[in-house]
C-alpha cells in the first residue's frame, strides 16, 4: 500500500558545534521549548551554543520534551542530562517538562533568545509560533518591555498553514516560494480562518485560481492579520522575526512590505529562540547559584 504524503511535514533539524568541546566547559546549561506544534532543546557550553534540536511536538508535553533532548544528545559526543547543569522549560508545556529544574515563560525566553541571534539592536520582535503570534518590544538586553498576542485563533500561526498545506496537497516547505510564482498578487482572501479554510480554498479552485494563487492569498490574508497585531504595538527599527512562519517567506516578505521594514536576516534556526533563551537564562541562573 502506498504510504500516505504528509503535505504538513517540515524538516526536523539537529547541529552540533565541533568546534566546541562540553567536557572543558564550566558550565553546560539547556533549555528546552516545548510548542503545540514544535520542540526545541539547546545546549550551551559557557555561553555559547554547543548544540540543538528541533523536531516535532506530540500530544505529551513530557514525551515531547524528551524526544527534543533525545535528539539533541544523540550525536553529542558522549554528553547526557547528568551532565547538564542546569535546564530550564519553556513554551506551552514548560511546567510539564519533568527533568527541568525551573520553567520560564516564553515571552522572557524568546526575547532573551532572540537578543543572542540577532543583537542587541532588536526593539521589535515577532514571534510566529504552531498556536500563536506574539509582538514584543524589546531592550538593549533583550528584556520584553511590552507584548501583544493573538492566541485566538489558529490563523497566521504554524497549525493554520499546515492545515492550507493538507488542503492544497503542497508540501510545507514550498508554500513561501510558490506562493510568489504568480503572475500577479491576488487579493487577500477575506477569511483565514482554518475552520472555513478548506471550502473557501476549493471555491477557489473551482473558480480556476492555480494553487499558486491560492497560496498567495493566504500567505497575504496571514500577514495583514499578523500586521494588525504589529500595528497595535508599533514597530520600531531593529524589526527581527522568529518561530517557524519566519521560514516562510511568502508570509514573511508580505508582513515586510506592509510595515515597510526589513527583517532582520537570520544567522540560525529561527524555531530554537525560545529554547536558546532559556539555556540562556539557566546559565545565568546556575552562575547566581554557585556565586
Amino acid at each position: 500500500m502506498e504510504e500516505k504524503k504528509e503535505y504538513f511535514r517540515w524538516v526536523e533539524s539537529t547541529y552540533v558545534n565541533p568546534d566546541i568541546d562540553w567536557k572543558k566547559a564550566e558550565v553546560v546549561s539547556a533549555g528546552i521549548d516545548v510548542g503545540s506544534v514544535s520542540s526545541q532543546m539547546v545546549v550551551m557550553c559557557d555561553g555559547q551554543i554547543y548544540a540543538y534540536s528541533n523536531t516535532r511536538s506530540g500530544s505529551s508535553s513530557p514525551n515531547s520534551a524528551k524526544n527534543a533532548m533525545e535528539l539533541c544528545l544523540k550525536d553529542a559526543n558522549g554528553l547526557t542530562l547528568d551532565n547538564i547543569h542546569y535546564l530550564i522549560g519553556t513554551g506551552y508545556g514548560r511546567v510539564n517538562i519533568p527533568f527541568a529544574q525551573k520553567a520560564i515563560t516564553e515571552i522572557s525566553c524568546h526575547g532573551i533568545g532572540a537578543n543572542f541571534m540577532y543583537g542587541p539592536t532588536v526593539k521589535t520582535l515577532l514571534d510566529m509560533g504552531g498556536q500563536d503570534c506574539k509582538a514584543l518590544r524589546l531592550n538593549e538586553k533583550g528584556k520584553c518591555l511590552n507584548f501583544l498576542m493573538n492566541d485566538k485563533c489558529a490563523a497566521g500561526t504554524g497549525r493554520g498553514m499546515e492545515v492550507i498545506a493538507e488542503i492544497l496537497k503542497v508540501p510545507v516547505t514550498e508554500i513561501g516560494d510558490r506562493s510568489f510564482d504568480i503572475d500577479e498578487e491576488p487579493p487577500p482572501v477575506s477569511s483565514t480562518c482554518v475552520v472555513f479554510a478548506k471550502s473557501e480554498a476549493t471555491g477557489l479552485l473551482k473558480d480556476g485560481w492555480s494553487k499558486n494563487k491560492v497560496l498567495a492569498a493566504y500567505c497575504a490574508a496571514m500577514a495583514g492579520r499578523v500586521v494588525d497585531l504589529l500595528n497595535r504595538i508599533e514597530v520600531e527599527k531593529d524589526f527581527a522575526i522568529t518561530g517557524g512562519i519566519a521560514k516562510n517567506k511568502g508570509v514573511a516578505k508580505r508582513i515586510e512590505k506592509l510595515i515597510g521594514v526589513e527583517a532582520l536576516v537570520p544567522k540560525m534556526d529561527t524555531q530554537i529562540a525560545g529554547a536558546l533563551g532559556a539555556a540562556i537564562y539557566a546559565n545565568a541562573l546556575y552562575k547566581k547559584a554557585k556565586k
